[in-house]
């Protein structure tokens, strides 16, 4: 279907070309700069599409000389060619302008608290507070229409092989899924509270249950947990997907073929062939310390512990006889960076762990560096056999207990990758992670805790978590990694009412709780439940990948700040008495608010 015209403008501010020259035509937008050029002034116009000159001259120079950038504008012209160094070739209406014989001013503009044809690097606080306008800015404008781009090409894709589009509930129970829920109070039901879904969890496996067999939303999520770098505070959405009667193998291919084709269409980058590498937990942790390894990253870690198993080295020594383990990330280098590079690399290490680093540099016929005359030529021999392989280059160590150690040797490795310009370029590196975990320790407590999604099947279903220990037991998990990002996170689910109730007991809860908690999914499990799975990934960092973009804010229309406001709009706000009274709530300031408060109220 065409776009239709109106009395506001015959094209866009994209449309027009050299093939339009000669013809009358009328535009509007936003008067984004202006330079006067004495007897006329030139005026890029902008609207949602692109930009085009336009020519002011006699009347309408003055009124254009008088009006504020950002005014909108209905202009009513004819096209001209641009000729020779006139010609714009930075724009797609580069060779032709608008001499404009009738300007109507639609809306004036006051001064702005920013510019927008400029990043003039204003505070954040003031760029949220006015998102409508840093969304006129063409690079974020871009990248906006961009993401409603892939959400529609997300649907194509799923819809091509049988996924069908469903709508879950927003306003629903609170249940126990990782981090705190965002509460509604019932103004009809008093004292009791809905709840925002912080996944369509329940909802998706009950759909599978309801005799459906593919199904996908692009759905927002809620959760009232700390901001992160890596997600929206407050609230996020993901592409949450479901399968009847599968394995892993087949959510993985639908996954696959999602992805390859998706990030295809939106760059050129080269993108990992289906099927996608494979790791387990346990191996990925092994060797890149995080279970959201950057594989452009070439850079592995090795355990050496075995290697100074009888080491004199007080510092190695005094960890292993604590139980720890000497982990060590080799890079080869032809030429031995200076001596600041290594002392740079030391104290971030330091600063990050709170614990010391050392190196060693091995060349064809020595070994220099920071414990060179501290460990013995056997160690230093072994080392260059089993872990440098006879090359030249540069190994790190860092020691101590692996769970504490190990994240801060990944952060290194991500450190080193950076700064010694590792990272493959121009590439998207997916990977598969599996069999996670089904239950951990709480460190603050030391109680078993799920792990991740307490709605997985185990890897030996009711048997392993009858005789196993909890700590020993594996799920049917699995996470999507794309450089260095965790893209989504899913599972095989359990189906079996007996393996549910067992599974909740072993951390607490009993069968009353399960059946309060989740009694709609334990009653659809005991009317004939097909074994099903799925995964949920969040759609503002696939985004942000396609986008090349290293801040989430930038991929979301109107984001909240890190401190989880609303700045825009003012939320959160507060409620007057009658809308408390009506909801049956009763405001309890923390002590030291209402310490505040009365301060200020004297």
């Amino acid at each position: 279907m065409e776009r239709l015209q109106s009395s506001y403008r015959t094209h866009t501010c994209k449309e027009l070309r050299k093939e339009h020259v000669g013809t009358e035509v009328t535009l509007s937008g936003w008067l984004m700069r202006k330079r006067d050029h004495g007897g006329v002034v030139f005026v890029d116009l902008r609207d949602n599409y692109g930009i085009t000159q336009v020519i002011f001259h006699d009347e309408d120079k003055e009124r254009i000389q008088n009006l504020r950038v950002e005014s909108v504008l209905k202009v009513h012209g004819k096209v001209m060619a641009r000729e020779g160094d006139l010609i714009n070739p930075k724009l797609e209406t580069g060779e032709i302008e608008v001499y404009c014989d009738s300007l109507e001013v639609l809306s004036e503009s006051e001064v702005l608290p920013f510019q927008i044809a400029e990043d003039d690097n204003a505070p954040e606080a003031t760029r949220l507070k006015n998102r409508f306008l840093e969304l006129r800015r063409e690079d974020l404008h871009n990248k906006i229409l961009m993401r409603s781009s892939v959400a529609q090409a997300v649907r194509e894709l799923l819809h091509e092989i049988h996924f069908t589009e469903f709508h879950t509930p927003i306003l629903t129970s609170s249940s126990p899924e990782g981090a705190r829920d965002y509460i509604v109070p019932s103004r009809v039901h008093p004292g009791r509270f809905f709840a925002l879904p912080q996944a369509p969890q329940q909802f998706k496996q009950l759909i599978m249950m309801s005799g459906y067999d593919r199904y996908f939303q692009i759905a927002p999520c809620f959760r009232d947990e700390d901001p992160r770098a890596d997600r929206s505070p407050g609230e996020f959405y993901q592409i949450d997907m479901e399968m009847a009667f599968v394995e892993q193998d087949q959510v993985f291919e639908a996954n696959e073929y999602l992805f390859t084709n998706l990030f295809r269409r939106f760059s050129d980058w080269k993108v990992t062939d289906a099927p996608f590498p494979r790791y387990t937990y346990d191996d990925i942790m092994s060797r890149f310390g995080s279970d959201k390894p950057d594989m452009r990253n070439p850079l592995e870690i090795t355990d050496v512990t075995k290697v100074f198993a009888d080491t004199e080295f007080r510092v190695f020594k005094s960890v292993l006889a604590q139980d720890g383990n000497i982990k060590a990330i080799w890079v080869k280098r032809d030429e031995q960076p200076p001596r600041k590079f290594f002392d740079d690399i030391v104290k971030y290490f330091q600063e990050i762990s709170g614990n010391g680093l050392a190196w060693l540099y091995f060349t064809e016929d020595e070994v220099k560096g920071s414990i060179a005359k501290f460990i013995s030529d056997d160690e230093k021999e072994t080392l260059r056999q089993q872990v440098t392989k006879g090359e030249q280059g540069a190994l790190f160590f860092a020691g101590g207990r692996e769970p504490e150690v190990l994240p801060f040797v990944a952060r290194l490795r991500d450190r080193l990758g950076e700064s010694l310009d590792l990272l493959e370029k121009d590439v998207y590196k997916f990977l598969w992670i599996t069999d996670y975990p089904f239950y951990e320790l709480d460190a603050a407590t030391g109680k078993v805790e799920f792990s991740h999604n307490p709605f997985g099947m185990p890897q030996g279903g009711l048997e392993a978590l009858n005789t196993k220990d909890p700590l020993d037991i594996h799920a049917t998990q699995y996470d999507l990694v794309c450089n260095g990002l965790e893209l989504g996170s899913g599972a095989i689910r359990n189906h079996l009412p007996e393996v549910m109730y067992r599974a909740f007991e072993i951390v607490g809860y009993s069968k009353a709780d399960v059946d309060e908690k989740f009694g709609g999914m334990i009653r659809a499990f005991t009317y004939g439940a097909p074994p099903h799975g799925g995964i949920a990934t969040g759609f503002e960092r696939i985004v942000m990948l396609l986008a090349k973009e290293s801040a989430i804010r930038n991929v979301i229309l109107f984001p909240m700040a890190q401190t989880v406001e609303d700045l825009m709009m003012g939320a959160p706000g507060t409620l007057g008495p009658e809308q408390l009274q009506e909801a049956h709530i009763r405001v309890e300031l923390p002590p030291e608010m209402k310490a505040n408060k009365e301060l200020a109220n004297e």
